[in-house]
């Protein structure tokens, strides 16, 4: 049974610890983070996004995936299924089609507007039960179509987002999604630790967490970050396995097309990473 992130993220915050929300793209994606959850005995978060949930054939298709998988799978740590970077009208979809959790992205908006899109959404989730993650400032680089610069968010507008009883509050503080550049000037913890301050005891979201630096993570989860999203490490993990097996031929031995050995290794490799991450956020065995 999908669960709201709200719990599983009160108990990081508290604990001191995050909970890895890793983006799926297709079955063995989604496969891979399940199995190496429960493996771990870690609650996770299948983050969504608009272009992947188009990819696997809507939301609706991507609810009784995972539903599907957990009742066969036996998985019993807690999962939600979470709309990562929601449009308005995105957001109400997956919310109709079965999410447990929605990222509302009012953050290109301004914000008054943001403020009061937001609301809406949060009365919207509440009433089904489901968690509310909202964004102020913006995160750099791009995904799916929203560009951001990079912003580090103002505290007082984060007080005034989370003072809307959001669960969860995304806030740029020079994180960018994809690769980190060479000339990255890292995380801005005056920035964290205002914004910690200004909205108490809400868990806050990092965005971008590929190539993050272990330090500047377990800094970070000091401040109150307590939901660190991973997608493009386990793109380039699945890429570089992938690659591999069939630089060495294996696709052109026996039946090595088959694309239940082809993607295999990239299975494989997802596997790793997420464990990787799990260790790194602290998430294993708080189940």
């Amino acid at each position: 049974m999908l669960v709201s992130a709200k719990d599983m993220l009160q108990k990081a915050r508290e604990g001191k610890y995050a909970v890895g929300q890793f983006n799926i793209n297709n079955l063995e994606w989604t496969k891979a983070i399940l199995l190496t959850a429960q493996e771990n005995n870690s609650p996770v978060i299948l983050g969504v996004s608009e272009g992947a949930a188009k990819y696997m054939c809507g939301f609706k298709t991507i609810v009784n995936m995972v539903e599907g998988m957990m009742e066969e799978l036996n998985i019993t740590v807690p999962v939600a299924v979470h709309l990562d970077h929601g449009s308005y009208d995105g957001a109400k979809k997956a919310m109709e089609a079965g999410f447990s959790s929605i990222m509302f992205d009012g953050s290109h908006y301004p914000i008054e507007e943001n403020i009061a899109k937001t609301k809406e959404m949060v009365e919207l989730a509440h009433a089904k039960g489901l968690s509310l993650e909202a964004e102020v400032g913006s995160i750099g680089g791009e995904e799916d179509g929203v560009v951001g610069a990079g912003e580090v968010a103002d505290p007082a507008e984060c007080k005034l987002i989370a003072d809307l009883g959001i669960d969860m509050l995304a806030a740029g503080i020079g994180n960018i999604h994809g690769k980190y550049p060479e000339n990255w000037a890292g995380l801005n913890f005056d920035a964290l630790a205002a914004i910690n301050n200004a909205t108490g005891n809400m868990p806050l979201v990092l965005h971008g967490g590929t190539g993050i630096p272990a330090e500047m993570i377990q800094k970070a989860i000091s401040l109150g970050v307590s939901k660190i999203n991973v997608n493009t490490e386990c793109q380039l993990a699945f890429a570089d396995a992938t690659r591999k097996y069939i630089e060495a031929g294996k696709d052109l031995e026996g039946k090595g097309f088959d694309p239940r050995k082809l993607l295999a290794p990239g299975f494989e490799s997802i596997k790793t990473t997420v464990k990787e991450k799990m260790e790194l956020f602290g998430s294993i065995n708080k189940a």
